[in-house]
């Protein structure tokens, strides 16, 4: 394995325990802590900013290229995810609303 691969693995196993890390926190504060419910949903919410900065550094790559790249890359990221997170939001309520 040469060298700019095994760099290239350990960048993207970094990457990967981070976003374990993250995700178990997330489960363990809303299973096992008798934290108020607006202040789990904030740390939760806090945690979800960092996965996403985690993805976009060490799976989009976004700090790799040009400014313009990393730019476009960050942009586009949080597009998806507003997008992602508005569309299940909407489908929840309509959801709701068609049962009732």
């Amino acid at each position: 394995m040469s060298e700019q691969q095994h760099a290239s693995a350990k960048h993207h196993i970094t990457g990967f325990v981070l976003s374990l890390l993250l995700t178990f926190a997330a489960l363990f504060l809303a299973l096992n802590t008798p934290l108020s419910v607006g202040l789990k949903l904030t740390v939760i919410i806090v945690l979800a900013v960092f996965q996403m900065l985690v993805q976009l550094v060490y799976f989009m790559h976004v700090t790799e290229g040009s400014k313009i790249y990393q730019i476009i890359s960050f942009s586009y990221g949080i597009f998806v995810a507003v997008c992602v997170v508005a569309g299940s939001i909407w489908l929840m309520l309509l959801n709701g609303m068609s049962m009732y």
